[in-house]
């Protein structure tokens, strides 16, 4: 039975880490998948996942217009399992567009993001994904204190905490920090 999968953690856990390799074991056994990544998200170049130990594939790309279902349906060959990255930049409908690729087409949907924003605030692709996905799985990566982090932070160029601005804002390790819940409140003052 096909499912709606939900692995989410913070930033630089290993999350496209780990769906280039749940690709690859799929490809190794000769099945076809589909790869998709938010448009917005050029840092390893337009339609490219690429993790930060240095593996990386092509990926067709998504934007909030996209009709994910219409996209799926269509692929030719038909893939054996599609994987999201970025998947908190999903909209609300792009989320049932996937719950509707595992129902109705039968093709497992394996989505992986970012729970929470710098603000300690859900995504609405995360939201909608905690509320409809079949499978949670929580990846795992630690505080500077040796705690699961579960929070982010954002800094800006000079290094300060930013508490307030845009919910999204594509950086990496340059822009954001992953915190477990005590040291963010620090970080943020709360």
């Amino acid at each position: 039975m096909a499912k709606l999968y939900f692995n989410y953690s913070t930033m630089n856990a290993g999350k496209s880490t780990l769906l280039l390799q749940a690709s690859y074991n799929y490809r190794e056994r000769g099945m076809t998948t589909l790869l998709l990544t938010a448009a917005l998200d050029g840092r390893a170049g337009q339609g490219r996942i690429a993790s930060r130990i240095g593996i990386a594939d092509e990926a067709m790309t998504f934007d909030p217009d996209s009709d994910l279902f219409s996209k799926i349906d269509r692929a030719e060959p038909r893939p054996a399992c599609v994987f999201v990255d970025e998947a908190q930049f999903l909209t609300v409908a792009q989320v049932w567009h996937l719950a509707r690729v595992a129902d109705d087409l039968r093709i497992p949907v394996m989505c992986y993001g970012l729970r929470v924003d710098f603000r300690g605030e859900l995504f609405p692709g995360s939201a909608a994904l905690l509320a409809l996905a079949d499978d949670l799985r929580e990846v795992r990566t630690i505080c500077h204190c040796g705690r699961k982090a579960t929070m982010v932070i954002r800094r800006d160029d000079a290094g300060r905490v930013i508490t307030q601005g845009a919910q999204v804002q594509v950086g990496g390790n340059e822009t954001y920090v992953s915190l477990c819940r005590r040291h963010w409140r620090e970080a943020v003052g709360r």
